[in-house]
């Protein structure tokens, strides 16, 4: 309410004494193009990524707020409210949508519009999920960076049943909402047949569900955790991280977000680095690149990072081998 108490008080002075702005400088503001951001998730813990897409803006020569505009719609994990603001964004008469976050952001923009460019930045299969064709050739008007924490899926399991061989029960998190987890539950499945690990899935979309959904594992007996990445429990972090360490439940997080705020141990693509990425790949849009001309960017490398203090609390001794193998260490 202030800032906009603000905004119109400078308004009114401004009109109020008679200020002319040149002709010039009008018109270069009118026709600077605006990104619309469309993200599944709030802005709470976005801000490095934020930061990440507009460093890569950036490297192609366009600066937030000086040569490009950036409109924010944020879904605050609500994916029902997606369409709505993807609509709003075309109203908006945007440039191109990054559509981030969840695959439903990039989905809500693509059933939006077919004729405005949309870069997608998350982890799910874009071709499994008809958002593009294929990866060396999208197609239409849609292009990106995809994480593939799916495919991570059995690669994480592996690590729990490394630095937990005796949790005979392991619990996967996901979020019924979001169209990736039934392939990440796949994987998982068929990654237990070799590891000879029961899988439990619990499902939750809200803070309540995941309160209960912790309540659950309980009940199974489950010794460990592997948490999807999505979107809404992203922006839950704290909560996840408070009930893993209230369970005494050694927990394996998608990205190196959550071990940084305290959780045990995370593996996965740098999602900094794709944002900046997905950055680039507007800011040659802008300048008439054709997404369909640009290949999906997929990542290459992958971070393993262990919180020493967080498996001290929880009576865990790490590994020296797995340590040896870790990109970094938390103490």
């Amino acid at each position: 309410m202030a800032i906009g108490i603000r905004r119109r008080q400078f308004i009114s002075a401004i009109g109020g004494a008679g200020v002319a702005w040149p002709l010039g400088a009008w018109a270069q503001q009118q026709a600077l193009p605006i990104i619309g951001w469309l993200n599944s998730a709030s802005p709470n813990d976005y801000g490095s990524r934020v930061l990440a897409f507009s460093r890569g803006l950036k490297e192609v020569g366009y600066i937030v707020d000086d040569n490009v505009k950036i409109e924010y719609r944020w879904a605050e994990g609500h994916f029902d409210r997606l369409p709505l603001l993807a609509a709003e964004l075309v109203d908006h008469h945007v440039a191109v949508i990054a559509a981030t976050g969840s695959p439903n952001s990039a989905r809500a923009a693509k059933s939006t519009t077919t004729t405005i460019p949309i870069v997608f930045a998350n982890g799910g299969d874009p071709v499994a999920e008809s958002i593009v064709a294929t990866l060396n050739r999208p197609g239409g008007n849609v292009t990106g960076v995809t994480f593939i924490s799916g495919e991570l899926a059995a690669k994480r399991l592996g690590q729990i049943h490394f630095m937990l061989p005796t949790a005979a029960i392991v619990a996967v998190l996901v979020n019924p909402n979001n169209a990736h987890s039934q392939s990440v539950i796949r994987d998982v499945q068929q990654a237990a047949t070799t590891t000879g690990q029961k899988i439990v899935v619990v499902n939750a979309s809200s803070e309540h569900e995941i309160d209960l959904a912790f309540d659950s594992m309980a009940r199974q007996q489950a010794g460990a955790l592997l948490i999807d990445s999505d979107g809404f429990f992203r922006n839950q972090t704290a909560q996840l991280i408070a009930l893993s360490a209230r369970h005494s439940l050694p927990t394996q997080y998608p990205d190196r977000e959550y071990t940084l705020a305290g959780g045990l141990v995370s593996y996965g693509a740098s999602i900094v680095d794709a944002y900046l990425q997905g950055g680039v790949y507007v800011g040659h849009i802008l300048k008439g690149a054709k997404p369909a001309d640009l290949p999906v960017q997929q990542p290459t490398k992958f971070d393993l990072v262990v919180n020493l203090k967080t498996a001290k609390a929880l009576g865990l001794i790490i590994s020296p081998s797995l340590l040896a193998t870790a990109d970094e260490v938390i103490e």
